[in-house]
């Protein structure tokens, strides 16, 4: 079995520090969370930001100065900024982070329903123009997925030549789609073959989801943007303290953690520097 990619989402688009005190708004905090997932264990950084007072952003100049950061402390760590950025926001607004050519981004293959009356909208053509620009940039597009159809529409335009193989996706459970056992081995055999996984429970699901991708042969995502307690009713004291969890939880099934250069061979992304 591959090792185990974990992937640490710091800080998200929503949760705030009224959910979680640890929450990282500014550079140094989201550089402070960073380093904390890396130095657990995380070989990815899924990144979204904000500015001081907790309100995200999609400004380029906001994001290089994080991933500036970050780098920083953790020199060889990889760094996904989200192309989703947050309810309501522009095509152009959202692509701003893929124009500093990180070595991943975020590409989300459909519409949903993010509860109440948000609707994250993603038409045909933003998924396909989010891909071109992908491809041009050298940009290697983990494709969020929310539920089957997603998966679908992300082999047809495969297909159509906008996503590059092998592919790599990331599936969110309890959002959309019911994070249980049925639905994370049904949408992870619906891929193709040669393409790797990530599963992303929410809330309570989180670690329930991480173990099951880890037995199943897939990768694990864990951090506050989907999570911020360590256990039941106990608030995390950072997002290391979360990867720790996950590593513990590995070991003890026997699967070994990957080291960012081995992530990046087992995606086939190349190290940007």
């Amino acid at each position: 079995m591959e090792k185990l990619i974990i992937t640490a989402a710091i800080c998200g688009a929503e949760v705030t520090k009224e959910n979680n005190p640890n929450v990282p708004y500014t550079v140094e905090e989201i550089g402070e969370e960073a380093e904390s997932a890396y130095r657990a264990g995380a070989s990815i950084i899924h990144l979204h930001v904000r500015y001081d007072d907790g309100t995200p952003t999609q400004d380029k100049e906001r994001f290089r100065e994080c991933m500036e950061e970050i780098r920083r402390r953790c020199p060889d760590v990889i760094i996904q900024p989200s192309t989703g950025g947050a309810v309501g926001m522009t095509d152009e607004e959202r692509l701003q982070p893929v124009e500093l050519f990180p070595e991943m981004a975020t590409l989300d293959c459909g519409t949903l329903n993010f509860g109440g009356d948000e609707i994250f909208i993603n038409t045909e053509n933003t998924i396909k123009n989010f891909a071109k620009v992908m491809n041009e940039k050298g940009v290697k597009p983990e494709i969020e997925v929310f539920d089957k159809g997603m998966v679908d529409l992300a082999v047809r335009y495969h297909k159509q030549g906008y996503i590059s193989a092998p592919m790599h996706f990331d599936f969110v459970m309890g959002v959309q789609m019911d994070a249980t056992v049925r639905d994370l081995s049904y949408i992870s055999r619906s891929i193709p073959e040669g393409s790797t996984w990530t599963v992303a429970g929410v809330g309570r699901h989180q670690i329930p989801m991480a173990v099951v991708g880890i037995i199943m042969g897939g990768h694990a995502r864990v951090g506050f943007e989907d999570n911020v307690y360590i256990s039941k009713g106990v608030l995390a004291k950072s997002n290391g303290e979360l990867v720790e969890k996950v590593v513990r939880i590995a070991k003890e099934i026997g699967r070994e953690i990957a080291t960012p250069e081995e992530a990046r061979k087992i995606l086939r992304i190349k190290y940007k520097g």
